[in-house]
């Protein structure tokens, strides 16, 4: 068992009273009340540092550690202006909002024209059925991508399901979910969770998240030109995300 790997178990076991908080792990206690985006383009994150890591471009920075086997929409990071990589938790009320208000509109408006890449990293820190839900993407994004982004979208618009049926109820329901809706073998993906086939893909974005600082979710990072531009946690709007960029 890894350092990251207690670390996370930790985090679940404590998942009550952070989920009761929000999704903002390490006592920063988001409200989930709150507006998660800011449409004059503020962002309560904490912006600035890079994590404990020392690196400052895309190729150095922690929260970049294997990027390349990312799920990802737009081009390979650094071909493209912008790279937004972004650490979420489908159990994370916060990190629904951002899928629901600045997720469509990074893609429509900067990943479609070319400007940026849009990188996904699984990072369960609040409910215990989240942990399963990331476990479940990775297996589905190593067969499938599509099958990948679709469960993500089904995982956030079914959240408050998953949150009451809890986390015994994901595996079957990811089941259900994939073998209706999309191409991918849903056995297959389901068997890969149940025996640990998923266990390193999760623990490498663990890694790099425990190693860039991420301590909440969600937690973006930006680089533009293959620089780190800055960070941010909670509610991310769109507009803080264009003007990080410069886009």
């Amino acid at each position: 068992m890894t350092r990251t790997r207690r670390r996370f178990l930790g985090a679940v076991a404590g998942a009550t009273t952070v989920g009761a908080a929000g999704c903002l792990g390490g006592g920063q206690g988001s409200d989930d009340s709150a507006p998660a985006t800011d449409e004059s383009g503020e962002s309560d994150g904490d912006g600035g540092s890079n994590g404990s890591g020392s690196g400052n471009t895309l190729g150095s920075h922690p929260a970049t550690t294997g990027l390349d086997g990312q799920p990802r929409l737009g081009p390979p990071p650094g071909e493209a202006a912008g790279t937004i990589v972004a650490f979420e938790d489908p159990s994370c009320h916060r990190c629904r909002v951002f899928e629901e208000q600045t997720a469509p509109r990074i893609r429509s408006e900067l990943v479609d024209p070319g400007d940026a890449t849009l990188v996904f990293r699984g990072f369960p820190n609040v409910y215990p059925w989240g942990e399963v839900g990331v476990r479940a993407l990775e297996a589905t994004y190593a067969r499938d991508a599509d099958a990948h982004w679709a469960l993500l979208d089904h995982y956030f618009d079914e959240q408050a399901t998953f949150e009451g049926e809890g986390r015994e109820a994901v595996l079957p329901r990811t089941r259900e979910f994939l073998a209706a809706e999309t191409a991918v073998d849903a056995d297959a993906v389901v068997a890969a969770v149940e025996d640990g086939a998923a266990d390193a893909a999760v623990e490498t974005d663990l890694a790099a998240g425990e190693e860039a600082g991420v301590n909440g979710t969600p937690t973006v990072f930006l680089f533009r030109d293959g620089e780190y531009r800055t960070q941010a946690t909670g509610s991310v709007g769109f507009e803080f995300v264009t003007t990080a960029l410069g886009l």
